[in-house]
């Protein structure tokens, strides 16, 4: 018996007709769509602010207008986390667009997860639950459900735990399930989207992923026929590293041994996952935080030609002035130019001033006249890539952490009847796992002076103010290399802005993988803009562009 799953968004503005491609593409039996990220979260407060109806992702509804006929005709049902800050009110207007087309639709939604009142100062807090509200829902005959604040994970283990009948003790069940969520929650870039060999297949416009998933947990990953984009095991093992960390992948319903998971090419775009292994979940669910930190502005200089350090120098002097009462105050210098360049872009560095303060004035006016008034008076070539605006408010990202009982988790279903979610009985404090023995070292032989990225792959992302950078090794070699050269002292040597950071590396040989988290590196999350790529999503690629000895034999 096989559970068939869809993924059709992986972000709030992800591609709008993937709704309608993975509806017609192929045999499916659920289509889930995961809106929700750390950022829209934010971004769905201030919806709410300005409308206290707003808080959920519009995106959906138009998308369902346009295909819940053809979900209804095809028996799929819908399971998305669009609902945001507001899943009640998406709920009533999925009824209210249904009631409108002719469709009769049962429409169910989770409640708990915001916890808001309870964190004064915050604009949005709210709770990472589980599946089993999402299951309850299916089991009592929802053809679309509706969430907020669920894991990414939860909109595929709720219905593998509904259509196969799985308790909350299934741990081995729910952790595969985990996996396969996990894989499929970014949409395309488990099939080949965002990939470091992107080169391997035709990757102009991906298709969406699916999961095939078994009544024991393990699955394979796949993607409708015909569809773009390709799915190997180095594109699951890219999305399993992603905005992961260590072997114990914690969530509300069981933590996932990443330790465990053995991948192997099943065909052509297909990938199968077995010996996932689960534990009790920890004692305690994530919360997140989202509060207005302030205002920020930015500009920034193009400086031309010759002299470039000393033109920083002398913009950065005469800038001194009306920055002095700043809280908050950052000047990057990247030097995008080169000698004799044959185009004035090329000639060309930027220099990036960034300002927070909780007076928007103090960055706002303030700035954009001391800005502009040098426009004549300060170094040769002098102009900005935009002028500086008014001071834009920024948000602060922050977890922490409340006990099972501390939610009111509820399945809403589509008669009206409110189903209490029980919190987990049996729960496990996080320990870390012993780090595994290492593979044989490569014996020695000559190298050449290349780019990581000729023999391992990367992908990297943001968890609140940390970043994740995985590598994996193509082979057995590369790996047996990899694993003892890319230690977390050579990380800090190949990454700079790292060298007065935590790095904590994380070995998982199964995938022939390091996982390293960056501590602090993106201050106080995305919203906070703290750093030139604030989500960390080409520090990886930067990392494979660095250049070490490598072994000839990999190469």
């Amino acid at each position: 018996m096989t559970l068939r799953i869809g993924n059709a968004s992986g972000f709030y503005g992800d591609r709008f007709d993937a709704m309608r491609e993975m509806l017609t593409g192929g045999e499916l039996d659920v289509l889930t769509g995961d809106y929700l990220a750390e950022l829209t979260m934010l971004i769905l407060g201030r919806d709410r602010l300005k409308d206290p109806a707003a808080g959920y992702a519009r995106t959906f509804l138009r998308q369902l207008e346009d295909c819940l006929s053809l979900a209804h005709e095809r028996g799929v049902r819908i399971v998305t986390n669009a609902g945001g800050l507001n899943p009640a009110g998406l709920a009533d207007a999925v009824r209210q667009l249904a009631d409108r087309l002719g469709i009769p639709v049962r429409v169910a939604q989770v409640t708990g997860d915001d916890l808001t009142a309870a964190h004064p100062g915050s604009l949005a807090a709210h709770a990472y639950l589980g599946g089993f509200g999402i299951a309850q829902c299916l089991r009592a005959g929802a053809d679309v459900v509706v969430t907020g604040r669920v894991t990414d994970a939860a909109l595929v283990t709720g219905p593998a735990a509904a259509h196969f009948g799985w308790s909350e003790t299934d741990y081995d069940r729910l952790a595969g399930a985990v996996v396969a969520g996990h894989v499929l929650e970014c949409g395309a870039q488990a099939t080949g989207g965002n990939y470091a060999f992107f080169r391997d297949g035709d990757v102009r416009r991906p298709g969406f992923p699916l999961v095939e998933i078994h009544e024991d947990g393990g699955c394979v990953i796949t993607k409708h026929p015909g569809t773009g984009g390709f799915v190997d095991t180095g594109t699951v093992t890219a999305q399993l590293l992603y905005e992961t960390a260590g072997a114990r992948y914690a969530g509300p319903d069981v933590t996932a041994r990443l330790d465990t998971v053995r991948l192997s090419q099943d065909g052509p775009d297909r990938v199968r996952i077995e010996g996932v292994r689960g534990e009790a979940p920890p004692p305690t669910l994530k919360v997140g935080l989202n509060r207005l930190g302030g205002f920020r502005n930015e500009v920034v200089f193009v400086l031309t030609g010759l002299d470039v350090e000393a033109k920083a120098a002398l913009v950065r002097d005469q800038m001194e002035p009306a920055l002095g009462k700043v809280a908050d105050v950052r000047w990057e210098l990247a030097r995008t130019d080169r000698a004799d360049a044959p185009s004035e872009e090329t000639a060309s560095a930027l220099l990036r001033l960034v300002v927070r303060d909780s007076d928007q004035e103090a960055v706002g006016r303030a700035l954009s006249g001391a800005a502009v008034e040098l426009a004549l008076a300060s170094y040769p070539g002098f102009h900005v890539m935009a002028p500086p605006g008014k001071g834009s408010p920024y948000g602060v990202f922050e977890d922490v952490y409340v006990p099972h009982g501390g939610v009111d988790h509820v399945a809403v279903l589509h008669d009206g009847r409110r189903v209490p979610v029980p919190p987990v009985q049996d729960t496990a404090v996080l320990d870390e796992v012993p780090e595994p023995p290492l593979p044989e070292p490569l014996p020695p032989g000559p190298v050449t002076r290349a780019p990581l990225g000729l023999v391992a792959g990367a992908r990297s992302g943001d968890k609140g103010g940390n970043a994740n950078v995985g590598v994996w090794a193509r082979t057995d070699d590369a790996w047996r290399w990899l694993a003892h050269e890319l230690t977390a002292d050579r990380f800090r040597e190949l990454i700079p802005e790292s060298r007065e950071l935590t790095v904590v590396r994380h070995v998982l040989p199964n995938l022939r993988a390091l996982n390293f988290v960056v501590e602090g590196i993106l201050g106080a999350g995305v919203a906070a803009q703290h750093r030139f790529d604030p989500q960390a999503k080409a520090l990886g690629e930067w990392l494979r562009s660095r250049h070490l000895d490598l072994p000839e034999v990999l190469l």
